[in-house]
């Protein structure tokens, strides 16, 4: 976080200087001093998992993997275990005996941050322990709205705001899943064609830990109609990681895949952005910054940085593109 010292266990919350790690509700460790929670942990991934997982532009290896990603793991099944405690307590309280639902996992960030890259490998990481063998990840990419719809709205050049998501059919996707119901399904999205793909549909099975990932995923509810009863995505996230770096390397890193995905994806004669495999570098590069200062940029600002204070961890990195330092917030 900022503020970190190489080799100091824990740093002062980075909202006030003058806080002690006893007055903030919140703990940070530098890599170093969170690798060590994960010592004597075997690393159930190989490399060419890793390579499976990892997303364009993102450089994790498995020293990461090791130091960061599996220390996280196990603190995750932790909560999983715990939350298990409480469900038998309440089973037993109420004399009931109906079935526990899924843990849910939310994981935000921005754009080019590495939060699918992180998803996947908590995904993969998650499903080797044990106690819950069927862990499942489902993006909000799904859940905005078709692109035909998006431009009856007006609203092309917003996509990944909050506006721009079927927000009632991801909340209703989310409290089916907490409810306990034997199948819940979601609509898919395509990158490629930049769009969600008719007719098709995920669907879930009563996993023990749903990962849910996308860029909004911790928003609090919006005010409702006629003041009725709110509700948001946020509210059945039993916990939540916001993958967090300085805006500027965010920035950088977003105009460097575009580069690469010119060069790889955007030639598919399928890809919505095959229009731009043409482009010279510098045109290129020009593109990718209109594109950052008109949507994804303000989209950061307004929409997804503001949610970061009310997740569970921070996982914030550095201008390499790797994790320097973890925030968890106290129980």
């Amino acid at each position: 976080m900022n503020g970190t010292r190489t080799g100091a266990p824990l740093v002062t919350s980075h909202d006030s200087s003058h806080e002690s790690s006893q007055e903030s509700p919140f703990v940070d460790f530098d890599r170093e001093a969170w690798a060590r929670l994960g010592e004597n942990t075997p690393l159930p991934l190989t490399a060419e998992e890793l390579d499976r997982v990892r997303s364009l532009g993102d450089e994790v290896d498995l020293d990461e993997v090791r130091q960061v990603y599996l220390p996280l793991s196990r603190l995750l099944t932790l909560h999983v275990q715990e939350g298990g405690r409480l469900y038998r307590a309440y089973r037993t309280f109420l004399g009931a005996a109906t079935a526990r639902t899924p843990f849910v996992i939310g994981i935000a960030g921005s754009v080019s941050v590495g939060k699918s890259t992180t998803a996947r490998l908590m995904q993969l990481l998650l499903a080797r322990w044990p106690q819950h063998p069927r862990v499942e990840l489902v993006t909000t990419d799904g859940f905005l709205h078709p692109n035909a719809e998006l431009e009856r709205r007006g609203l092309m050049t917003r996509k990944g705001f909050p506006e721009s998501y079927d927000r009632r059919d991801l909340l209703r996707f989310v409290t089916e899943v907490k409810a306990g119901r034997a199948e819940v399904s979601a609509p898919v999205y395509s990158h490629l064609v930049y769009d969600i793909v008719p007719g098709e549909r995920s669907t879930v099975r009563r996993p023990d830990i749903l990962l849910l990932e996308g860029l909004n995923v911790l928003q609090p509810a919006q005010p409702a109609r006629e003041g009725g009863p709110a509700l948001a995505v946020s509210d059945f996230i039993d916990f939540s990681v916001y993958v967090d770096a300085a805006t500027d390397d965010i920035r950088r890193w977003y105009v460097e895949r575009f580069l690469r995905l010119r060069e790889t994806a955007f030639r598919d004669p399928d890809s919505y952005f095959r229009r731009y495999a043409a482009l010279d570098e510098a045109g290129a590069i020009a593109r990718a910054e209109s594109i950052w200062a008109e949507i994804n940029g303000p989209n950061l600002e307004r929409n997804i940085l503001p949610t970061r204070g009310r997740a569970s961890l921070v996982l914030r990195k550095g201008p390499k593109h790797d994790v320097t330092g973890i925030r968890l917030r106290k129980v």
